[in-house]
């Protein structure tokens, strides 16, 4: 097996990094797929997926991960074949993933709740050979109906009723007959029942760890643009290795993880999925995010390691039942994908006595690059230090590019075995985005002289008002910081004579009222004249990601269309 360490001198969080972790630590490069066979041989009695209540062990999925890796084998799919995941969190979902790596394919993640056109798209620009789907209606119809317009092959159909409980797996044909889709028999739809119907005995591939794409994760990247990131086996492995490293009082083999983000986006696949299998953990696996079901499920099913978004967490603090669940088998948790905010992370920690940190990391870099300490100094608004064996340097926003001294504000970027091997056929955004080893982040930020990294925003994200930059980051916590509000969302508009303006979205907590003034008057002493936000807009909710995220982007896209139908 080969490795890959990397050493730097004089490293600025040497002084604070974590004594339990080494920044120095030799991070193997081998197949992805190679963590569910140590996971397999290590941990074959133990209990591996829990959905909705019927669990299986990491040898029986292990077993079924191996005969639908022949299956595929048997279709045609192997090294550079790829292959479409559209699915939500289910057993299907872990068993095709890495049966598509052990056939020697690539998986292409597509979210759901995608339209049609999107999915079309995609299926184009990656060259989707097979699709992955269940056999509801709701998801096979959207590709059913774009099959012919694309080079899509074949459909690989899965039974919702073969992976639930009993009786719910024998009633849900009949009480949900409607629901489910009507899959046309013949040679372009296989079933799951007949892929896995085999001895298991593939071919395995000769994998070139740092060069054969692992995953085409597609994401807006720096620029809005969907394009699909190359993150090869080398890549995800590394990332779940370092992830581990972190997460070093985590208990191999104990811990059960409950996975409700979406495993379809980066975040989850790693810190979800892929940790999991590192460790041995047994996922408590839920299709979706539903408030009430995730309290029931910690009630009872005693997950000890949770990773979310800030809006799961504030969720959760903000439940009117909260006292009625017993939270406290939680021990670990991360927080990704947006800025958690401090009042969030401390009213968790003290609702359930976890330790919740903050990390850091895009689709790019698979994704993890920073997080704040397990075990050590947890700084206010930080994302954290570099996870082991990456690099974090700060590099001047104008030109000449230029590596930055403690203190000063210019964009992050990382180096890493993390980090992507590049976008799928777009060499030009390559090169924009990847110099010289060095992932462009497109966020602005500082590293202090302990080797803390701040975000301040993304660079895409800064107002510009009266030639000012303001940072919608910086003003959105001190919104936060009024006890009124529960959620916040800070964006740009248009101005015809400042440039741009500045305009607050906000939900305010239940059982609490706010007013505009009242908020003004707040904010007086906590932002300049040129930051305090000139309107504001409250809401019952804000629109969210598939993940949680709250999105600017849908917010704005409303004012666009506001202002088109006011100039129409």
């Amino acid at each position: 097996m080969a490795e890959a360490a990397a050493t730097v001198p004089s490293l600025p969080w040497e002084r604070r990094y974590p004594p339990d972790v080494d920044w120095n630590a030799a991070i193997p490069v081998a197949p992805l797929d190679r963590l569910l066979d140590e996971a397999v041989e290590r941990y074959g009695d133990r209990p591996f997926l829990d959905f909705l209540g019927r669990r299986s062990t990491y040898a029986a999925v292990g077993a079924l991960v191996d005969r639908a890796a022949a299956g595929l084998q048997a279709m045609g799919i192997g090294r550079g074949s790829r292959v479409g995941l559209f699915l939500p969190n289910t057993p299907y979902y872990v068993v095709c993933f890495y049966a598509v790596l052990k056939a020697g394919g690539t998986v292409v993640n597509f979210n759901p709740l995608y339209a049609e056109r999107e999915i079309a798209q995609q299926i184009t620009d990656a060259g989707v050979d097979a699709m992955v789907t269940l056999d509801l209606a709701v998801l096979y119809d959207k590709l059913a109906r774009v099959m012919e317009g694309t080079g899509l092959k074949r459909v690989i159909v899965c039974p919702m009723a073969d992976v639930l409980p009993w009786p719910k797996n024998w009633l849900f044909p009949i009480v949900r007959r409607k629901e489910r889709a009507r899959v046309p028999a013949d040679d372009r739809h296989v079933s799951f029942r007949r892929l896995v119907a085999n001895d298991g005995r593939y071919e395995r591939p000769a994998i070139d760890p740092a060069a054969d794409v692992a995953v085409l994760q597609y994401t807006g990247g720096t620029t809005g643009i969907p394009k699909g990131a190359m993150l090869t086996h080398a890549n995800l492995y590394a990332n779940a290795v370092q992830s581990t490293l972190w997460f070093s009082t985590a208990r191999p083999g104990e811990e059960r993880m409950l996975g409700v983000l979406p495993f379809f986006h980066v975040f989850a696949m790693t810190v979800a999925m892929n940790l999991s299998i590192r460790l041995g953990a047994e996922i408590v696996l839920l299709p979706r995010f539903d408030l009430d079901q995730v309290m029931e499920t910690i009630h009872r099913r005693k997950p000890t390691l949770f990773p979310a978004v800030p809006t799961i967490y504030t969720a959760i603090n903000h439940h009117k039942r909260l006292k009625d669940f017993d939270l406290s088998s939680i021990r670990l948790c991360l927080s990704g994908g947006a800025p958690l905010p401090m009042e969030v992370k401390e009213a968790f920690e003290r609702n359930t006595g976890c330790t919740l940190v903050e990390g850091y990391g895009l689709t790019e870099s698979s994704p993890v690059a920073t997080c704040n300490p397990m075990n050590g100094v947890n700084k206010a608004g930080s994302i954290g230090l570099p996870l082991p064996g990456t690099t974090i340097e700060i590099v001047s926003l104008d030109e000449p590019r230029r590596v930055l001294p403690a203190g000063e504000r210019g964009e992050v970027c990382i180096r890493g075995p993390q980090v992507m091997k590049g976008y799928w056929n777009k060499p030009s955004e390559t090169e924009m985005t990847l110099v010289d080893g060095r992932l462009h982040t497109g966020d602005v930020g500082i590293m202090d002289e302990d080797g803390y990294v701040f975000i301040v925003d993304r660079i895409k994200d800064m107002i510009l008002c009266s030639g000012f930059n303001v940072y919608p980051r910086n003003v959105e916590e001190a919104i936060y910081l009024h006890p009124a509000v529960a959620e916040c969302v800070v964006a740009g508009l248009p101005d015809a004579y400042r440039g741009q303006t500045v305009k607050a979205y906000i939900r305010v907590a239940d059982g609490a009222s706010l007013t505009q003034g009242e908020l003004t008057a707040f904010l007086k002493d906590k932002l300049s004249p040129i930051e305090m936000p000139k309107f504001v807009e409250f809401r019952e909710s804000l629109p969210k990601t598939m993940i949680g995220k709250l999105s600017r982007k849908a917010l704005l896209e409303e004012e666009e269309a506001r202002r088109g139908t006011a100039g129409g």
